[in-house]
């Protein structure tokens, strides 16, 4: 591989490893032969199994980024917009003696940078020209592509699927198209989107968790058995891990606007007594139209009665600094008592 003969541009968000493998499939070799072009300072991640891991990271030195560069065609500025790991220091390749030519270590991609996920095979195609396989650093709140109608599957576990089939379920779809509204409406309210992300999808997975205990629940079952193929009674345990985040996307991006809603702000604070705090009372505004924004008219006295959970946890912080020219209740967070 003296000499450039195909030009391999990276994908946004992509791992630096994934790019590695695509130069040699695109070479018609395998990754160990590519690999050989560095000094590796450490093994490649494994499962305590032993199998490889999907979201493994290499993290090559200013010589071994300049080496890839060429392999690709491309140059390094390019590959350090695309690549969220190009350029990340280690203490190993630091402590590399000085000429020891071209070097690299292998890190977990999770480690290294943040959640992997599988890319969309459908989408690097366009790029790559055939369905190739890519891992992308991506959080749990871009995990749906919408033109081909996939969610793409955590890299980080040892299974084989890369993606759920979504094309059936076109809420899903639609919650990833509106999370990016409700991102922008976070940004405007002072608050990073992954922090009310996390609080809406703690608060919806402890419903998960809850919720096989509810007889009056149906669309999660519906929607598990949808990902699962049709039939998930097969592997029910496995099938309920795997699509869970997926199956309750739309109601955390539901969840998720109503944190960032004066409205439910002022609910909020009128059912807990406003000023004198309470607990929410089961029959309560807040809760009510809690449960009729995510489908689920009977869902609000079981909020209302999760008195530790994140929701009310939400709601009991410490409020923001109010925006000039608005009133400070409806956009901060309220003090609700214990039961």
């Amino acid at each position: 591989m003296a000499s450039v003969v195909f030009r391999i541009s990276p994908i946004a968000g992509e791992t630096t490893f994934s790019l590695v493998s695509r130069v040699a499939a695109r070479y018609g070799l395998d990754d160990a032969a590519v690999l050989t072009h560095w000094q590796l300072l450490s093994h490649q991640p494994r499962h305590e199994g032993g199998a490889l891991r999907a979201d493994a990271e290499v993290l090559p030195d200013a010589a071994g980024r300049r080496v890839l560069a060429g392999l690709c065609g491309v140059d390094e500025d390019v590959l350090g917009r695309a690549l969220p790991a190009w350029g990340l220091d280690d203490k190993k390749l630091a402590s590399q003696a000085a000429g020891s030519g071209p070097g690299a270590v292998w890190r977990v991609g999770g480690a290294a940078v943040g959640p992997v996920a599988f890319g969309c095979r459908w989408c690097a195609a366009r790029r790559a020209g055939a369905p190739v396989r890519v891992m992308r650093y991506a959080q749990r709140w871009e995990r749906v592509c919408t033109r081909h109608g996939r969610w793409l599957l955590d890299a980080d576990a040892d299974q084989a699927l890369e993606f759920l089939d979504v094309r059936g379920l076109p809420e899903i779809v639609e919650a990833q198209r509106r999370w990016v509204r409700v991102a922008r409406r976070a940004v405007r309210a002072g608050v990073g989107p992954g922090e009310v992300f996390a609080v809406a999808y703690a608060v919806v997975c402890r419903w998960w968790d809850l919720a096989l205990e509810w007889p009056d629940e149906r669309v999660w079952p519906a929607r598990l058995h949808a990902l699962a193929g049709g039939d998930a009674s097969g592997d029910f345990w496995r099938w309920r891990a795997v699509a869970r985040d997926a199956a309750v996307f739309p109601e955390v991006v539901e969840v998720a606007r109503a944190l960032l809603d004066p409205v439910m702000a002022e609910l909020v604070w009128q059912d807990s007594g406003a000023g004198r705090p309470r607990a929410l009372p089961a029959d309560g505004a807040f809760c009510r139209q809690l449960g009729e924004r995510v489908g689920r008219r009977w869902l609000g006295p079981l909020a209302a009665v999760d008195f530790g959970g994140p929701l009310i946890a939400w709601w009991s912080g410490d409020p923001p600094a109010p925006r000039r020219g608005r009133a400070p209740r409806p956009q901060g967070r309220v003090v609700v008592g214990a039961p």
